[in-house]
This record gives structure tokens, C-alpha cells and sequence, in this order.
């Protein structure tokens, strides 16, 4: 009863900020939403300053992350893709949250971690900061799982820190090469990067390529998403440049020790299914789901059918 009241609570408000500021309402209701999403899940906001507990690093950053703080359970930490934050794992946290610590951090340059532009937004600069978030918190081993550019990032922590990794999840990974360009490939090829945005236009033209089935969003959400890549354009190419433009991993996937899983959407269009194989050539231990009629999200277009795969991953290897 509680929770319906504070729903027709937040609808009126919603209704009332929407008559009074329009230009407002997504951005609300982006935050209210996620905010409620996130208690529901059991998923707790925590800040980690990596520069405690000897951590030497003349970086001063400050993690932001949801974080279930159940440590003596076997921790999952999920790492996002570029562009995104820690809410595109809600969804799909919340069949972990009672066997499982979940991390699941806002990277540097995103969410509410935020931008700096002396910081080095590489791969195995990322991976770095993540061996830093773990030894503050006093966690020994991770099931790390990645998407995207947090796929690439989770491939290079197993690699440099194969006594931290128990298992490894990759979600449409970057950080190969695609054996058939994908459609944001052929972009980059002509000199046009998806990501940088100056028109909502452009944004409507982008989004579609992010997923095959996205969830539902509000209008007036997708207006302040569109505004905030507008308004992070410089951002984004530095965090894009610092992460696109180092080696690719095709002839270092033989380093990945820990059993791997390698999840794909078949119909990705930011990176192509056929990169399966390349994965599939350098790790021993891979095992591969691809899902069908899916996009590059798969833990977002279809957050329960990627969590019973993952699931049984896990079960596994479960230490």
C-alpha cells in the first residue's frame, strides 16, 4: 500500500513539473524512476575514493556505484559500455542480488563518476582503477561481466589480473576486429562517429542502432538523452579516442585463463555478430550464446532470458 501511494505521489508531481517546467520532465523522471527501480532491486548507492587505504595513484577520483555490500558472498561486477552508466544493469541485477555482492560501478568519464579530462580513459587504464575499487573494498576475486567497451575492459582486467577474475562475461564486446563491418564501423570509415551528436536528428538516427528492442522510454526522456550526448559531445570524443585507439586484443585473447562466457544479439549493429569467431579462436575456455532478434544490449533488450544464461555460467563455477 506504501509504495501505491508514493506512485500516485510521483505521478502528481511528474504532472505538476510537466504543466510548470516541460523542458524539465524527462530529467525528472529519468532520476525518479532509476531512483525507484534501484531501491526496489536492493541496489545501494555507495561513493568509493580510490585514493584511500594506500592506494597509490595520483589520480583523485571517486567511484560512483551501486553496490549491494554482501561480502561475504561471491562478488559479480558489471561494467557498463561507453556512453552508458551503471543503471543499464538494473534490470538484470536484480535476479543476482540474493546469491551474489554486486558492484556495479559508474566507469571514469560517466554517470555521476564524471569527466575529467586529465584522466586516461584507455582500457587497461580502466582496468587499473577497477583493481583500485576492489582492493578499497577489500574483495578478493570478481565475476566480471562487461558490455561493449566494458566488455574490452573486462577482457584486459582477466588478462593483467587473472588471480583477481574467478569467471569472465562478455557481452558484445568490443576490442577485436569484426570480420564484417558493422554498421557504426562503416561510419567510423567514412569519418563519422555515431556517438558524437549535435542534433537531436542525429540522436533519433543513433538510438535505433543501440538496440534492436529497447525498452520503453517516455518522450520526454529521450529528449533529455539526447540533449545530455549533445551537450557531452567533447566528452565523449576524448573518452572515445583514449579507448578506440590502442591495439586490438586478437592476438592476446590467449592470455584469458578464467572460464569466459561470450554473450551476443545477433542483430548488433554498433559491433558485428561475425566477431564471434575471432573470440572464439583466441580463448580455450569460451562458451557462446548468441540470442536472436537482439540487439547490442542483450542484458537490456531481454534482461531475464541473459540472466538464466548467465546464470547457469555461474553455477559452473561457482566457488
Amino acid at each position: 500500500m506504501n509504495f501505491i501511494i508514493i506512485f500516485i505521489i510521483v505521478l502528481v508531481i511528474i504532472f505538476i513539473i510537466s504543466r510548470l517546467y516541460p523542458q524539465k520532465t524527462g530529467q525528472f523522471i529519468y532520476k525518479i524512476t532509476t531512483a525507484i527501480e534501484s531501491r526496489l532491486y536492493g541496489l545501494k548507492k555507495q561513493q568509493i575514493n580510490l585514493n584511500e587505504d594506500g592506494n597509490k595513484t595520483d589520480e583523485k577520483i571517486i567511484i560512483h556505484a551501486y553496490h549491494t555490500r554482501q561480502l561475504q558472498k561471491p562478488t559479480i561486477l558489471m561494467l557498463h559500455g561507453f556512453s552508458a552508466d551503471k543503471d543499464v544493469w538494473m534490470r538484470f541485477a536484480r535476479f543476482f542480488k540474493t546469491d551474489y555482492n554486486l558492484l556495479i560501478p559508474d566507469m571514469a568519464g560517466h554517470g555521476e563518476t564524471g569527466f575529467n579530462k586529465n584522466w586516461n580513459y584507455s582500457s587497461p587504464s580502466q582496468a587499473g582503477r577497477l583493481l583500485k575499487l576492489i582492493d578499497t573494498l577489500k574483495i578478493d576475486k570478481v565475476h566480471i561481466i562487461g558490455n561493449s567497451m566494458g566488455g574490452e575492459i573486462a577482457a584486459h582486467f582477466a588478462m593483467r589480473f587473472p588471480e583477481r577474475t574467478a569467471t569472465v562475461c562478455l557481452v558484445d564486446p568490443a576490442g577485436v576486429t569484426s570480420p564484417v563491418p558493422s554498421d557504426m564501423e562503416k561510419l567510423l570509415a567514412e569519418n563519422k562517429n555515431p556517438f558524437l551528436l549535435n542534433t537531436r536528428e542525429e540522436f533519433d538516427a543513433f538510438y535505433p542502432m543501440t538496440m534492436a528492442k529497447p525498452p520503453y522510454v517516455p518522450e520526454s526522456v529521450l529528449a533529455t538523452i539526447a540533449e545530455k550526448y549533445i551537450s557531452q559531445r567533447q566528452q565523449l570524443k576524448q573518452i572515445f579516442s583514449d579507448f578506440i585507439n590502442e591495439n586490438r586484443l586478437d592476438n592476446s585473447l590467449h592470455k584469458i585463463k578464467a572460464p569466459t562466457l561470450l554473450v551476443w544479439g545477433e542483430l548488433d549493429r554498433l559491433i558485428h555478430v561475425s566477431s564471434v569467431e575471432t573470440w572464439e579462436a583466441g580463448i580455450e575456455t569460451i562458451k557462446v550464446k548468441i540470442f536472436s532478434k537482439t540487439g547490442h544490449m542483450p542484458m537490456l533488450e531481454r534482461p531475464k532470458d541473459m540472466a538464466e544464461v548467465y546464470r547457469e555460467f555461474l553455477h559452473l563455477y561457482h566457488e
